[in-house]
């Protein structure tokens, strides 16, 4: 059988690895404390519950949708306007079947065999996956601990912008926890003007900032709408993630483009699915922010926790994700987490699996009671691991 030669480009899957060692262990009947995945333990809403059963249970609403509804876009419209205060119009947005899916296909409207892409690094695998898809070339931008794991556009050689298509931001970050500033912003919207660049910022965790920071929209800074586009995903913020929710949003060119390539690929966005996400919309503001100081407690018994125990990991600023050096001047993260497994029984996800640059950390996902942190902290310093 032949296989594509794009095949090549992508590695195996390491949650593949890790849950064939979760299995393992589980049935040798070990307690595990799982903190690999970013998938929210809490429960969706009872009025998006409620919203989408309701319109399940009816037959007409199992055909092809073909369209977001009207109801749907302006759900969005009231939405950016009332949490971000962003105005914008229904041909400025777009829904697509997860941020992950649709900055996977993005670059296929955006790029040419050969063209370049700016990508953060360390970052989330589909960003680069989306950019191999499309047979454009990645070109990676440092996020260091000494900068903040903030992007520096000051950094990116003028000739490497110039021949950039588009460059992908991510703030609040995934993997690192670090939050954009307005002065980085300002930065990079100047640094896409000068360059005639697209900025596709990757804005899923605007919903959960901690120490009093407050999320927004990268379309809401001055000039962000002439130059760039913006994923929100109502995964993180209302525990949608197997539903699949999210809106490209921003300059409708872009975003036509983007329409015209999922009518090729699909039927629309199942319309149950449609009135889930419009009650998610319409959520309580208040809901969203008590959620939010459930996963601060969260961090702070995990950061706190392991820096009392001898591994010292700084608490991030945002983001549902801890990212934390490797102790005792280790390097190798997927070594690391096997061990940790192993001898701990608590999952973490190798910093490698995210770009050169994340290798020598590993990442948290705080998708556990700040009880069972506790538990996993403790079985962490019963194993030894940090006394080697």
């Amino acid at each position: 059988m032949h296989f594509s030669r794009r095949m090549d480009s992508f590695g195996d899957e390491v949650f593949a690895a890790l849950n064939e060692k979760r299995l393992a262990l589980e049935a040798r009947g070990r307690v595990l404390y799982n903190l690999s995945i970013g998938t929210p333990d809490f429960p969706p809403s009872l009025a998006v519950r409620t919203a989408l059963a309701e319109a399940a249970m009816a037959p007409e609403n199992w055909k092809y949708a073909l369209r977001d509804t009207p109801e749907l876009l302006r759900a969005v419209c009231r939405y950016y306007d009332r949490r971000f205060g962003v105005r914008i119009t229904p041909d400025m947005v777009c829904s697509c079947y997860g941020s992950q899916e649709g900055i996977g296909h993005l670059g296929l409207v955006l790029c040419d065999a050969g063209d370049t892409v700016l990508l953060p690094n360390p970052c989330y695998p589909v960003f680069m996956a989306g950019a191999l898809m499309a047979q454009a070339t990645p070109w990676f931008y440092p996020m260091t601990a000494e900068t903040g794991f903030l992007p520096r556009v000051a950094d990116i050689p003028p000739e490497v912008a110039d021949r950039a298509r588009y460059m992908l931001v991510s703030l609040p970050s995934n993997p690192t926890g670090s939050v954009g500033t307005p002065e980085n912003y300002r930065e990079i919207i100047a640094f896409a003007r000068a360059h005639d660049l697209l900025i596709v910022h990757d804005n899923a965790y605007s919903d959960i900032l901690y120490d009093g920071l407050e999320g927004g929209s990268f379309l809401a800074q001055p000039g962000a709408a002439e130059v760039g586009v913006e994923f929100f995903s109502l995964s993180k913020s209302f525990n949608l993630t197997g539903a699949r929710i999210s809106f490209l949003i921003g300059r409708p060119d872009v975003v036509a483009a983007f329409r015209k390539l999922r009518s090729q690929i699909d039927f629309g966005m199942f319309l149950p699915i449609q009135q889930a996400a419009i009650a998610a919309l319409d959520t309580p503001r208040e809901e969203v922010l008590a959620q939010c100081r459930r996963y601060e407690e969260r961090r702070n018994a995990l950061c706190d926790g392991l820096t009392a125990i001898g591994w010292p990991v700084p608490r991030n600023r945002g983001s549902m994700f801890v990212w934390a050096a490797l102790p005792g001047g280790r390097r190798d993260s997927m070594a690391f987490c096997l061990e940790l497994m192993e001898r701990a029984g608590v999952i973490c996800t190798p910093g490698a699996s995210f770009g050169p640059l994340g290798e020598g950390y590993v990442r948290f996902a705080l998708v556990l009671p700040p009880e069972k942190i506790a538990l996993a902290v403790e079985a962490i310093r019963q194993s030894g691991l940090l006394t080697r």
